[in-house]
């Protein structure tokens, strides 16, 4: 969020803090609503068959020639900070210090390659990058740093699969061929092994000429442990800055540790990071700790002229610059191939909210909140080391993983769509403090966090953590219901950092509820009454919060009224769609919450609310297309002063900043989060299906060329996207709400899986595919979707379209599993499937079920998934036959199974 929009936000923040006065009670009838049943897969099935991978989409996807420009691909562990891989094989974007810092590399820092045939010796000597791109202009052309006028290798072609990234690289005067595989370890509910502070390469050479060939590949690293700010072009500090470079080895890990004794151990650039080899000792393996030092850029005139001359590295002189470099050299035979493992890591330990951009208490901006892996590691050297130590394991888990999601039977864009963002969890928008605790940025500026706070309105929207890691997503449970939340019950939607109680100015009405909601989702997909009934007391304060005096429902009428501050910056007054939907969910929510611990007279309450409410709204708020905002009647009174111009033509009954009578693209997202967590309907499902239709109709533009938007531009020309408010039915407020016209991922992933989960399959991966069709390398980096900020956490919605069509529903209360996918079957359906306990795989063929565990624990006490009614069943878990009633087609298990790690249960109806 930039200084303006955050002086803007002060200026326009209530009064009171929390909430304005109500608007007048509303008079209108509120009966009860009864729901019809939800949509099932056999009314979907043959619309998803007949779905196109929309947008050109390929899973994975492969890009090159212009294509490579904009790709940045993290790499680095889940609230650990990144490095990124360029499309061309180059590293950009070096976020390793506890902030953001785009366009920040090295003066130094590449690799190179040197191929001799053993034949006639001849040598080829090139930076094992890809040519660079366009454009060339600068003030010093394209100056110095990584050698931009050394030859390169002619092309690239990259292959990106969160979390593997992979590239081939050719070149017609290279005698042999050579690849890249990238990752760190990413595995789900293992946030600790996915938090590492590392990045691997490993370089596979193949020879495949009739003669071998001495194939050598150096890695050189500019110490970063400086005294300056790691901004795209600072000037790095001198060479006798203190900086010090230190050969190890340890196991099957040699390296470089880059350190600054001279830094004290308080400042905040203090750590240290390692340039690392694995599996490599002399004689195959050369080094210099530091480049031989010289004027103007004789030191990597000195470099090149040594590696390309013998392919390996001269001893280290007695003065040195701070580049360090490390070089295998092996003998490839005609045929055969060679693998160059490369690993670094890095480990600052200073994080303060100062420096990351949080905003933290009066006087405690300096306060060091540390970094999680700063605790489990002394120093980058320990971090490498263990990665090294359990390289195999760890990749192995992170392999089946990209491998689970790529033969899953899902439409190619909603596996790109939802892999992709999963990068925000390892970019600096994240970060886990010393005591484990994850907090997150909404996104990232280039140089500072983006809108502090785990702000709930804005993660809300994203159901990623929830599947796949669920411990974080408990932590934001645990932040929100603890030191956020008020004696009154206001969740104050942004968390200050250390805690000591002073807390952000106020409640988000949005956000409130997300929180209530993300609450009963957490605990439904693991089932654990330890965890939810001691937050019970606060989950039913937070949303009795809205019953208060001054709140947004003081009457107790089901419907909100009153000023709800919300994800779009501003308050909305009097009943609108977006808050009142999420009340509803809210309402659900903590009903099913209340009456599993026993609190039967709050859960009676709840839902006499919910469904005054739903009938209200239904019946008030939905104009026969779409649902609307509701302002008429609002006294000036009611409404905040701040909120008012009094600018010629201004109409002091209605306040700025409206939604009015438009359609908005998120008008449904409380029922969308209903979807998700599997609370059922909270309105008339014909509305909210014709409401979906309305916003495919309205919200929907084939083409941006004609659409007007004065705000910021993250969709143009000819592209096609949903925008957030459409006013084609309706005149437009005056001043309408600030984003109306733009075009955010977040919400478009959000309502397309809202579309998927009731049966507009089409539509839903239609505007999937057109998201992922503008990330296209050429125009914007695809792993980095931006709103207020890169690696925007909203745009993790894309998951969500994952879970709709997988439909593998969970009840870790009951230990129920219920299969119904979304998604097209085909002979043998196969879709990955995550809970709260474990995930996997499913495959699904005819009357046979098959559940594998890849990862964690299933407890199975029934499941149920389509086929025909039998009164002839089996089932076997690990080959062996397990006891079972059959009630229909539900299987039932007495005691619950227990499916670990590698098991798998297979149910049969046969006949």
């Amino acid at each position: 969020m930039s200084e303006s929009r955050r002086t803007f936000l002060r200026q326009t923040a209530l009064a009171a803090g929390l909430a304005a006065p109500l608007a007048e009670a509303q008079t209108a009838h509120r009966a009860t609503h009864t729901q019809p049943s939800t949509v099932s897969s056999s009314t979907v099935a043959s619309t998803v068959a007949s779905t196109p991978a929309s947008g050109g989409i390929a899973y994975p996807r492969v890009f090159e020639g212009r294509q490579l420009a904009m790709i940045g691909f993290p790499l680095g562990g889940v609230g650990a900070g990144s490095i990124s891989l360029g499309g061309r094989g180059q590293l950009r974007d070096w976020e390793i210090f506890n902030r953001p810092s785009k366009g920040y590399a090295p003066s130094y820092a590449f690799p190179s390659i040197r191929v001799e045939s053993l034949k006639d010796n001849h040598a080829v000597s090139r930076v094992l990058e890809s040519r660079i791109l366009p454009p060339y202009e600068g003030q010093d052309g394209l100056g110095a740093a990584n050698v931009p006028g050394l030859p390169r290798l002619e092309t690239a072609r990259f292959t990106g699969e969160f979390p593997l990234a992979h590239i081939d690289f050719e070149d017609r005067t290279l005698p042999v061929s050579v690849s890249l595989d990238a990752f760190t370890p990413f595995i789900p509910h293992n946030a600790d092994d996915s938090g590492l502070p590392v990045a691997i390469l490993r370089y596979t050479v193949h020879n495949p000429g009739p003669a071998s060939a001495r194939v050598s590949i150096a890695w050189s690293v500019n110490n970063t442990v400086h005294a300056n700010d790691h901004r795209r072009g600072v000037p790095e500090t001198a060479p006798d800055d203190g900086r010090l470079n230190t050969f190890l080895t340890e196991g099957r890990l040699a390296g470089i540790t880059m350190s600054n004794p001279k830094l004290p151990a308080n400042h905040p650039w203090h750590g240290t990071f390692v340039l690392g080899v694995l599996d490599a000792s002399e004689p195959e393996l050369s080094h210099v700790t530091g480049w031989p030092r010289g004027a103007f850029w004789n030191s990597a005139l000195l470099f090149w002229d040594q590696f390309s001359a013998a392919g390996q590295l001269g001893e280290t002189t007695p003065v040195t610059s701070p580049v360090g470099s490390l070089c295998i050299s092996r003998e490839v035979d005609a045929g055969a191939s060679e693998q160059y493992t490369f690993l670094m890591a890095w480990h600052f330990p200073n994080r303060t909210p100062d420096l990351c951009g949080w905003e933290s208490p009066p006087g405690l901006g300096g306060t060091v909140i540390g970094n999680w892996y700063s605790l489990r590691f002394r120093d980058a050297w320990e971090a490498a080391a263990y990665t090294a130590q359990n390289l195999e394991r760890l990749e192995k888990s992170t392999r089946a993983f990209a491998s689970a999601i790529r033969e899953s039977d899902l439409p190619a864009a909603v596996k790109d769509a939802a892999t992709a963002n999963l990068s925000t969890l390892v970019s600096t928008t994240c970060f886990r403090t010393s005591d484990g605790e994850f907090h997150a940025f909404e996104g990232s500026e280039d140089n500072r966090g983006s809108c502090f706070g785990n702000c709930a309105h804005v993660w809300s929207y994203e159901t990623a953590t929830a599947f796949l890691f669920p411990s974080l997503a408990h932590s934001m449970r645990r932040a929100a219901f603890g030191g956020q939340m008020d004696e009154n019950g206001a969740i104050h939607f942004r968390q200050r950092l250390p805690e000591n109680g002073d807390r952000f100015p106020w409640a988000a009405a949005d956000g409130q509820m997300g929180h209530i909601i993300h609450a009963y989702l957490d605990w439904k997909l693991s089932g654990d009454a330890l965890a939810l009934n001691p937050l019970w007391p606060k989950i039913k304060k937070a949303l009795e919060f809205a019953w208060t005096p001054g709140s947004w429902d003081a009457n107790r009428d089901g419907v909100m009224e009153g000023a709800q501050h919300n994800t779009y910056d501003v308050e909305f007054y009097g009943p609108n769609p977006l808050c009142g939907i999420y009340y509803l969910a809210g309402l659900r929510a903590a009903e099913e919450m209340g009456r599993f611990v026993g609190d039967d007279r709050s859960a009676d309450e709840y839902r006499r609310l919910f469904e005054a409410g739903s009938k209200w709204i239904d019946a008030n708020l939905f104009n026969g297309e779409y649902y609307i905002q509701d302002i008429q009647g609002m006294a000036p009174d009611r409404i905040a002063p701040v909120t008012r111009t009094g600018v010629g033509g201004y109409d002091p009954r209605v306040p700025e900043f409206q939604v009015g009578h438009g359609c908005l693209v998120d008008q449904l997202n409380g029922q969308y989060l209903a979807q998700i967590a599997g609370l059922g309907p909270l309105l008339d499902p014909a509305h909210v299906h014709t409401a979906l239709q309305s916003i495919y109709r309205y919200n929907y533009k084939r083409s941006l060329a004609d659409h007007d938007c004065i705000q910021r531009a993250f969709a143009l020309n000819d592209e096609k996207a949903l925008v957030i408010c459409d006013y084609a039915k309706s005149p437009r407020p005056r001043i309408p709400f600030p984003y109306f016209g733009e075009v955010m991922t977040g919400f478009e992933y959000a309502t397309s899986a809202h579309m998927i989960s009731v049966g507009m399959v089409r539509e839903g991966v239609e505007c999937i595919g057109n998201i992922r069709a503008r990330f296209d390398g050429e125009k914007r980096n695809p792993w980095d979707e931006s709103e207020a900020g890169h690696h925007y956490a909203r745009a993790m919605a894309s998951w969500s379209a994952v879970v709709a069509l997988a439909g593998f529903h969970y009840d870790g209360a009951k230990s129920a599993v219920r299969v119904e996918p979304l998604a097209a079957p085909t002979p043998n359906f196969r879709c990955f499937w995550s809970n709260g306990t474990g995930w996997g795989t499913y495959t699904l063929s005819g009357g046979t079920l098959a559940v594998q565990v890849i990862g964690g624990q299933l407890d199975c006490a029934s499941c149920e998934f389509p086929g025909s009614g039998s009164s002839l069943s089996s089932a076997a878990l690990a080959g062996a036959p397990v006891t079972h009633t059959l009630e229909g087609r539900v299987f039932r298990f007495n005691p619950p199974l227990e499916i670990k790690e590698a098991g798998e249960l297979r149910l049969a109806l046969h006949g």
